[in-house]
């Protein structure tokens, strides 16, 4: 994550780690990519992709459940900032769970909500049960986030961590495509009025399933049954790894017993939860995960659940014309899924930037482009002719947002939370993260219809660059040091500026 292209090394933490512990990490960290790594990167990307899906399609959904329930503007951004809203319970809910329970029952919960969830939404007999249905599939994407980001750092290669966690975040932007593959498909034979919608919600039960299925024959995390004593536990998920070794980890096991392995900067007796996040040691990491994932969901979520609408009110000022509802929709959903596409061209692009330029760099420059990206369609809104006239450089716009998004931040605040803390806190701390980003999330799928109702769409594209261009501040000001080490490494002695 550092600037530069040569980092320290961290020294050794403060508190002596057993030996046998330090091998055990040292098995996590220097193995090669195995099928397990696959497997288990496969089935973490659950809340993700359905994070992609759900978006996508309830800003699809949602122009056709307007006339049928009579939604006003409130009712439209109640309804998507619920999806929001939960996600904040969900990921407070689901890492601290996680840090006490383990990370695997944790992912298994959240696929059986998402699975209740999508069903009653795609069933609500009325709005009120739509937006509580939201609400639900919002706590369980919530609650997959930190635990499924938490579970696959602790388990990936320490060379390959960034890049295999960059991937897991780019298939959110899978997600939106398959969303969109799933309104482009259904659309094409809907009429105004009909149960399309009610299909395209139950579209993301469908998604669920294999997620569920899968899950169920996970190992848990071996370095939360280290963190916990279950050190015999951490042996057998071990052997899977590196059966070579097989009879060297059952003598680490029993050598260990229940011995815990404790790495922080702060004193292994302390107790450790929110506390810690705000400890002199952890504070400046804090700042650094969640203030700038907070201003890049404002922007994000907001640009990405309406992103439909936003264009169908740039085409044509709102105007339903000779189409019809249904027709708007799916011709604003096409170019809905063709900016969208650089959603995945980014998260391609940060497989290989991020790695290679460090997450702190990546963060910064993908937030400068999305304040491009938003500087292009304000330039476009006050252009002669209005923006319906420069449809071409709208897409543009979109196009540009989205692939520096994705390159960007949208990957390094998934990543850099479960690096910036110790393994007992590190669900938590990533739900905190996440939570503190979700509210901003929020704010803005409620508000943004609200504003673009008041003050015009043009005040909604200066408000998404100002945010976009607030997160490349405090990126910069909260910055840390830290690329290219492990997991344990990142918690020795404080780190130089």
């Amino acid at each position: 994550m550092k600037s530069g292209k040569t980092h320290h090394r961290a020294q050794q933490p403060a508190h002596p780690v057993h030996p046998d512990h330090a091998s055990m990490t040292q098995i996590l960290d220097e193995s090669a990519m195995l099928p397990i790594h696959y497997r288990i990167w496969a089935l973490s990307t659950g809340g993700t992709l359905l994070s992609g899906v759900s978006m996508f399609l309830l800003g699809v959904t949602l122009p056709l459940v307007i006339p049928i329930f009579a939604l006003p503007a409130t009712s439209v951004g109640l309804a998507a900032a619920m999806l929001m809203g939960g996600t904040v319970i969900g990921a407070l809910v689901g890492g601290h769970l996680a840090d006490h329970f383990g990370r695997k029952p944790v992912m298994i919960m959240d696929m059986i909500l998402l699975m209740i969830a999508a069903l009653l939404a795609a069933l609500a007999p009325n709005a009120a049960v739509l937006i509580a249905a939201e609400l639900l599939v919002g706590v369980g994407i919530g609650m997959d986030f930190p635990v499924g980001s938490s579970y696959l750092a602790e388990f990936m290669p320490q060379r390959r961590r960034g890049r295999m966690m960059a991937a897991a975040i780019a298939v959110q932007s899978i997600g939106m495509l398959t969303g969109a593959g799933f309104a482009l498909v259904l659309l094409q034979s809907a009429h105004p009025g009909d149960d399309t919608w009610r299909w395209l919600l139950a579209a993301e039960a469908l998604l669920v399933l294999p997620y569920l299925l899968g899950r169920l024959t996970l190992p848990e995390s071996v370095r939360w049954c280290m963190g916990r004593g279950h050190n015999a536990e951490a042996a057998r998920i071990l052997e899977r790894i590196a059966p070579q070794q097989k009879e060297m980890l059952a003598a680490m096991a029993q050598h260990l017993g229940k011995k815990i392995h404790h790495v922080t900067k702060i004193r292994p007796g302390r107790h450790m939860g929110i506390g810690t996040l705000f400890s002199p040691e952890y504070r400046r990491r804090t700042f650094l995960v969640t203030m700038p994932w907070f201003f890049m969901d404002v922007a994000t979520y907001g640009v990405g659940l309406f992103t439909t609408i936003l264009l169908g009110t740039m085409r044509n000022g709102g105007n339903v014309g000779t189409i019809g509802v249904v027709g708007r929709d799916l011709a604003n959903a096409l170019d809905s899924g063709k900016v969208d596409i650089f959603l995945l061209l980014g998260s391609v692009l940060s497989l290989w930037a991020i790695p290679w330029l460090g997450r702190i760099h990546m963060q910064m420059i993908g937030f400068g482009g999305m304040a491009l990206g938003m500087g292009l369609l304000y330039f476009a809104t006050g252009m002669a002719g209005g923006a319906a006239a420069h449809l071409q450089l709208i897409l543009i716009g979109f196009m540009v947002f989205n692939l520096f998004m994705t390159a960007g931040p949208n990957a390094t605040t998934f990543i850099l939370p479960t690096e910036m803390y110790p393994t007992q806190v590190r669900a938590f701390s990533a739900g905190f993260a996440a939570a503190i980003a979700k509210i901003g999330a929020t704010i803005s799928a409620f508000l943004l219809p609200v504003i673009q109702s008041a003050l015009g769409v043009t005040m909604v594209l200066l408000l998404m660059g100002t945010v976009s261009l607030l997160g490349l501040v405090l990126t910069y000001s909260f910055r840390v040091q830290g690329r290219g080490l492990t997991l344990e490494e990142h918690h020795g002695p404080a780190l130089p500026q």
